[in-house]
């Protein structure tokens, strides 16, 4: 049995450690009103520009021949992987880590034998993951959420463009968790380029009435770049909120488990402490004893 004072000293420490889970546990809920604010905000937007480019393609060829909508044999993948930069928030990373690498081994198991499945890591946590498992990464933008704006999003977007134009890959993978509620993230494997018509847009041509100016052609051409970066940044705003929910989850069971390791601490230090009285109680009464023996 431990000492009275090594139980103690646990009994402070673990108090201590609740005292941060419980604030780490408040943080995560100030940002996560702020972060599912942003997502609830975005996905209206996200929402109508998809239906926009459904409806404009449905009326004219000008979608089915632009440069990111054209399939191509596969031999070059770049998986985008959003994870978060910090710990604690359970297995949110590992679980998206898992999704990621399931994903090419069972879709692109020959381009990854070939050394053609290149990673790009948004948060350190993902570059930290793959790497220890050792995939290609292109960590120029790990640490994008110390800087999350949709200005810096836009130059992912802008280079990820240009490497499918320029032949630098032939398809493009985002893996990402999104927020559903607080105790609740769901992974997501999304194939960004070639840009695929969305399984649930219901628009069709003529849903809609529209006037194009100049032309449908230059407007699809320019929708659909501006719908790819807004995919990333969706994604990213979804991962942020769901890093919260995942962290205020985890840091809420934490309090919770170091609550109990305290009454569980309380009790052995008392039943210790009673050890010790009835102890010393003993060797009182066995001294008296041999006196007045």
């Amino acid at each position: 049995m431990a000492s009275l004072k090594e139980v103690r000293n646990r009994i402070v420490s673990v108090n201590s450690t609740q005292q941060i889970t419980k604030a780490m546990k408040m943080v995560s809920a100030a940002k996560l009103r702020r972060s599912q604010d942003a997502i609830i905000q975005m996905r209206p937007y996200a929402k109508k520009l998809s239906e926009m480019i459904a409806t404009v393609s449905a009326r004219t060829d000008a979608g089915k021949e632009n440069t990111f909508t054209q399939a191509r044999p596969i031999q070059k993948v770049l998986v985008v992987l959003v994870t978060s930069d910090r710990g604690l928030c359970g297995a949110f990373n590992a679980n998206v880590g898992k999704v990621a690498i399931a994903l090419i081994q069972e879709k692109y198991a020959a381009q990854h034998a070939a050394g053609n499945v290149q990673i790009l890591p948004l948060g350190k946590k993902g570059s930290e993951y793959m790497g220890r498992r050792g995939y290609s990464l292109n960590t120029e933008h790990m640490e994008i959420f110390s800087r999350l704006n949709f200005s810096n999003v836009r130059t992912i977007g802008e280079e990820i463009l240009a490497g499918f134009e320029s032949q630098a890959y032939d398809v493009v993978e985002i893996v990402f968790n999104e927020f559903k509620n607080v105790a609740t993230q769901i992974i997501r494997a999304e194939q960004l380029l070639p840009l695929q018509e969305s399984a649930d847009t219901t628009v069709t041509a003529s849903a809609v009435d529209y006037i194009f100016e100049p032309n449908e052609a230059d407007i699809i051409n320019e929708l659909i770049p501006k719908s790819i970066k807004l995919s990333i940044f969706r994604a990213l705003l979804e991962s942020n909120a769901s890093e919260h929910g995942a962290r205020m989850t985890a840091m809420e069971k934490a309090t919770e488990n170091a609550g109990e390791l305290i009454k569980a601490l309380k009790l052995e230090y008392n039943r210790s402490r009673q050890a010790a009285i009835t102890t010393e109680i003993l060797e009182i009464v066995g001294g008296a004893e041999a006196l007045s023996a």
